[in-house]
């Protein structure tokens, strides 16, 4: 790639020159494609950056064997455009990662926006230049762009984490990582392969390599819950008649609590006779998928009533496992059902009933080190060929702050989020002028159907720029009261809740020393939506407006009560009693 330079002058002057771009979007995932299209729908001006060589975002990496998306196809899919849900036929109820990179190859083709990416890029730094109010974006190619606006579409599991285990560097064998897979795959056939992390990756490589492998060694760290897909393949005349209906369907999962087509019941476990209780889960269990989070209304707000799901569950495990002792280790305990990410598998338990397959718990015998050879236990040496860790991300946050991003004065997102990541709305953050991050800490993001959450935070973005253009103003910056008492509202829906108990990534516990702050908003898709609308519909209520050159003290303030009740009096309760109900 030809090396490019772009607006070397204007982020140091005063006033500075027109910016090259209107707006970088970073990534080319959901997020940034949706983004280059609906912005370049507006007349503006679009580059965008993505470090991959090709389209996909987390599915451009994330190709280890048995990747399957766990949200159903016909949810996990763009509904911006009638004619996109028409043409694109699904083939499986849970695509795989393959289709899935084919529909946003196709997506992106279909509506031109290669051109505008700039490939196998990785942006190094984004700082906001005050006097010009435009971004100044470099890369680690040497291009140099500003912009008035930009929009992080990184991806909220993008940045990999390998646990720094003494000796690594030691192992003779080869070693990879379930998010940045080798693009031609790995034949694991003949080898001794041992895999580190049963999370969502971890549930679905274990199988798939079991199958090939002469061996395989499982090392699990926390045992997760996980229920069966039970996919299938789409019948083509189902799927002509289903789509017949699709902007209903559509219409339903936007002001549903989750974002998706699930069915939650309004009834308590609690109060259900226990032999229609366990007829609930079953026939939710054979249905497959996380259906049997909505099981009942109180699943995750009563550690009783959890306790119920969690018995079943484990009772499933033992029916499964031949191995009384194995069935044991794969129960988890210590938290609540679902309260860390609930993972949907294909025949994740039965594999552990191979004679080639080994499962390791290393809570009771902890890993000390990897050996040229393996893997040392504090129970003895796993000779293996192969490590692949299916060790989970820095989610959220991870690929945010791996930029160095400078707001006003110089603020580094780091030192912003010292405490943790505080947001307005998910969206923007205090002191970072026409910053954008889809599906951010604060948002529903990853508790949510992702796909839907990304169309609903660029449409909003799109039309807060198109507001400020058509306003003649060049920034809007989310004021700091007004994110406090963002942050404060979702942590106490998130307190109404067992979520917190879990310990997991979507507090930040899987990465050392990172502050432990509850990072997706629950309180239900449709009831986020709506408060977003009626910010918007107030001028923009909690952010500060205004021009280049504008001192910040004398910004349009769109309302006068920096206070986020007004906006969330007509909502805050229904989200709150969504967070006490059923989710998932």
């Amino acid at each position: 790639m030809t090396e490019q330079h772009f607006g070397q002058d204007a982020a140091n002057q005063p006033g500075g020159s027109p910016p090259d771009v209107d707006a970088v979007v970073i990534g080319a995932g959901f997020a940034g494609l949706y983004a280059l299209h609906r912005l370049r729908g507006l007349g503006l001006s679009v580059r965008v950056f993505e470090r991959g060589e090709d389209v996909g975002g987390t599915w451009y990496w994330n190709r280890y064997p048995g990747a399957r998306c766990d949200v159903e196809s016909l949810d996990y899919s763009f509904s911006f455009s009638e004619e996109l849900q028409q043409e694109w036929s699904w083939t499986e109820r849970y695509a795989t990662q393959p289709e899935i990179l084919r529909y946003l190859n196709h997506v992106a083709d279909r509506f031109g926006l290669r051109p505008d990416i700039t490939f196998g890029t990785l942006v190094v730094s984004a700082v906001y230049h005050e006097p010009s109010a435009q971004w100044v974006i470099e890369t680690d190619r040497g291009d140099r762009v500003t912009a008035r606006h930009c929009v992080m579409a990184v991806g909220n599991l993008s940045v990999g984490r390998v646990p720094e285990f003494p000796g690594l560097d030691s192992f003779g064998g080869q070693t990879y990582h379930t998010g940045s897979w080798p693009p031609d795959g790995v034949d694991f056939t003949g080898l001794r392969v041992g895999v580190i992390g049963t999370g969502s990756s971890g549930i679905q490589v274990i199988p798939t390599i079991a199958r090939q492998a002469a061996h395989l060694t499982v090392f699990q760290r926390t045992a997760h819950y996980t229920i069966p897909a039970q996919h299938h393949g789409l019948d083509p005349d189902w799927l002509a008649t289903f789509k017949q209906h699709y902007a209903d369907y559509r219409r339903r999962m936007r002001v549903s609590r989750g974002g998706l087509s699930r069915d939650y019941s309004e009834r308590r476990a609690l109060e259900t006779p226990p032999p229609q209780r366990r007829n609930t889960y079953e026939a939710r269990w054979t249905f497959g998928g996380a259906e049997i989070l909505g099981s009942f209304a109180d699943l995750l707000t009563d550690e009783r009533a959890n306790a119920t799901v969690a018995e079943f569950v484990a009772g499933k495990i033992r029916e499964i496992v031949r191995d009384p002792e194995v069935a044991d280790r794969l129960i988890p305990r210590g938290y609540p059902f679902g309260a860390k990410r609930l993972c949907v598998d294909t025949g994740y338990y039965d594999t552990y009933n191979r004679a080639n397959v080994t499962l390791v718990d290393v809570t009771a015998t902890p890993i000390e080190a990897v050996t040229p050879a393996g893997i040392r236990t504090s129970a003895g040496e796993h000779e293996l060929d192969a490590i692949v860790f299916a060790t989970g991300f820095d989610a959220m946050t991870g690929a945010l702050l791996a930029m160095d991003v400078r707001g006003r004065g110089g603020l580094t997102l780091r030192q912003a989020w010292a405490a943790g990541p505080h947001t307005y709305l998910g969206v923007c953050v205090a002191g970072f002028p026409n910053l954008y991050i889809i599906t951010g800490p604060g948002s529903p993001s990853v508790l949510s159907n992702v796909v839907l959450s990304i169309e609903q935070h660029v449409e909003w973005v799109s039309d807060l720029i198109e507001h400020l253009r058509k306003h003649d103003l060049d920034w809007a910056e989310a004021r700091p009261e007004v994110q406090r008492e963002w942050v404060a509202h979702v942590n106490e829906v998130a307190n109404r809740t067992l979520f917190p108990v879990g310990n997991s990534w979507y507090l930040g516990a899987n990465v050392p020393g990172k502050p432990r702050v509850f990072m997706p908003y629950i309180g239900g898709v449709g009831h986020y939506r709506a408060i977003c609308d009626r910010v918007a519909a107030g001028g923009y209520s909690g952010f500060d407006l205004g021009r280049a050159g504008q001192e910040h003290e004398q910004a349009a303030v769109p309302d006068a009560e920096p206070t986020l009740q007004r906006v969330l009096s007509a909502t805050e309760a229904a989200a709150l009693a969504d967070a006490e109900g059923a989710w998932g």
